[in-house]
């Protein structure tokens, strides 16, 4: 397993990560999903987190979830691209 599948692989898992959470908030009366939205604010909030705190709510929109994804895809772009240098 090279480096470069590692990076993939952990950048699309937290992007999946972000999008599950999102998903499941919009499903906060579900009582059975809170266990697991837990689980996933828990692992999702260190990346959405700092983001919340620049750009808060929009007219009731959370768009860190949009930020957090493309600076993901942006980090993992040029660590690909920085270790294809080498």
């Amino acid at each position: 397993m090279s480096i470069s599948y590692l990076i993939s692989v952990v950048a699309e898992l937290a992007i999946l990560a972000i999008i599950i959470s999102s998903i499941l908030s919009w499903l906060t009366g579900v009582t059975a999903l809170q266990p697991v939205a837990r689980f996933f604010n828990t692992i999702t909030d260190p990346l959405i987190g700092p983001i919340r705190r620049i750009l808060p709510p929009i007219g009731g929109l959370d768009f860190s979830p949009i930020v957090a994804v493309f600076l993901i895809w942006v980090v993992e772009n040029v660590l690909l691209v920085l270790l294809a240098g080498h």
